[in-house]
């Protein structure tokens, strides 16, 4: 995976949510997100 920003990372989860169609993607992108401790909703 090419490096992002945690800005970045967000974005691209939150755009992969919504197409719904890469399921690998969005797991490997939760995974990124958790590891840097990020919350990518807000609440």
């Amino acid at each position: 995976m090419k490096i992002m920003s945690n800005e970045q990372l967000v974005v691209s989860y939150r755009d992969a949510l919504k197409s719904g169609s890469e399921k690998e993607w969005i797991r490997i992108l939760k995974m990124e997100i958790t590891k840097r401790g990020l919350k990518p909703f807000k609440k």
